[in-house]
């Protein structure tokens, strides 16, 4: 789960930069990633760039992990606090979107040392 682990924590860094190609390369070229903002997943590295591209345009959202576990499926699971604030740094008030601030479960799901598919769920 190390090697795992590090994949996900130099994401999470990456994200937070907001360098998307830093991400990418993290990830399956088929990778199907849950949208946060309207429910679903986009697939594959330019629909994430065009997802994160337009999400980065309306907020600015963090997100820290602060534990990661496998599950019994496999997948690790990251506990993360996110937070979106507008972009002037200030938190979000009345927004129309699914993104707030709250912690998460990011569930990864790797393959050949990539990640292949991200979900979403609330912390337990």
């Amino acid at each position: 789960m190390d090697d795992d682990v590090k994949t996900l924590e130099h994401i999470y860094d990456r994200f937070n930069a907001r360098d998307i190609d830093g991400v990418l390369a993290m990830l399956a070229d088929d990778v199907a990633w849950a949208n946060g903002m309207d429910g679903g997943h986009v697939h594959g590295h330019e629909a994430i760039r065009g997802y994160w591209t337009s999400q980065w345009a309306l907020v600015s959202p963090c997100v820290e992990p602060v534990g990661f576990h496998r599950a019994e499926d496999g997948a690790i699971v990251a506990e993360v606090r996110q937070s979106v604030r507008d972009l002037e740094g200030k938190p979000l008030r009345g927004q129309a979107h699914g993104l707030k601030d709250r912690t998460v479960g990011h569930v990864f799901r790797f393959r050949e040392g990539k990640v292949a598919r991200f979900d979403i769920q609330d912390a337990a």
